[in-house]
């Protein structure tokens, strides 16, 4: 199938007395790992609530692509995937169950969700756990959950509103190769995180500071042109001047 792209210009929403977002301009490419970055209250979560439609842009457009052809987003809809950052499982329900009930939700033939079900099963490794609930998973299985939920309908785009918030270091470790695994199927994965030293593990970057795009590219490259050694080290200078 043929990759989905998304581009961004001139971006702005406003919610309530909060500009969220300012002008944002971006390009979010086909078949590679986007990485949103920046800390709590800088729009990360608005930005990806608006690319999936839950929220409508003050100004601005959304432009989407297939093999680099514009399409309406009613087209592509239905081949994208959102897991929002606060709980949305249901705790008394073990994880079969949610699997099933997102079998259900989806329409998915029993012969193809079977088959979808053992692969991701095995790739988050939740095999041994299917009968526990999911108010007893650790964090780490908590959002692997999350994440094949929204894998079951086998999206070309997947958003994920701080994936890794809250996990170990090894369950941080085995999604991010779930992660990759995606990439290397060509879907387009857009995740937000505040978390400096994930930034460097993207293929491109999205600076977010109080609702502005503060710069856009690939990590290295990006490092390389701003004179820092990590991101961290970007924002901290950043916050200085802004005192200054």
């Amino acid at each position: 199938m043929a990759g989905i792209g998304i581009e961004v210009a001139g971006l702005a929403k406003r919610l309530k007395e909060t500009q969220a977002l300012r002008s944002i301009t971006a390009t979010f490419d086909a078949g590679k790992l986007h990485g949103i970055i920046g800390p709590d209250g800088a729009g990360k979560t608005t930005l990806l609530r608006l690319l999936i439609g839950l929220l409508r842009p003050d100004a601005g457009r959304i432009t989407f692509a297939e093999s680099r052809r514009r399409v309406p987003f009613s087209s592509v809809r239905p081949y994208m995937a959102y897991m929002p950052q606060q709980q949305s499982l249901y705790p008394d329900l073990s994880v079969d169950e949610h699997l099933e009930f997102f079998r259900e939700l989806y329409r998915i033939p029993p012969r193809v969700y079977s088959g979808r079900r053992d692969r991701l099963l095995h790739l988050t490794r939740l095999e041994p756990f299917i009968a526990r609930p999911a108010g007893q998973l650790s964090g780490g299985m908590y959002k692997k959950l999350g994440l094949m939920c929204a894998l079951l309908q086998s999206p070309r785009v997947v958003l994920l509103d701080e994936p890794t918030n809250g996990v170990d270091p090894i369950s941080r470790r085995e999604f991010w190769e779930l992660l990759y695994g995606l990439v290397g199927e060509g879907v387009l994965v857009i995740l937000s995180t505040s978390y400096m030293d994930e930034a460097e593990r993207c293929a491109r970057v999205h600076l977010l500071e109080d609702g502005a795009l503060l710069a856009s590219g690939e990590p290295r490259a990006l490092l390389a042109r701003e004179q820092v050694t990590s991101f961290e080290a970007l924002f901290l200078r950043r916050a200085a001047k802004a005192v200054s």
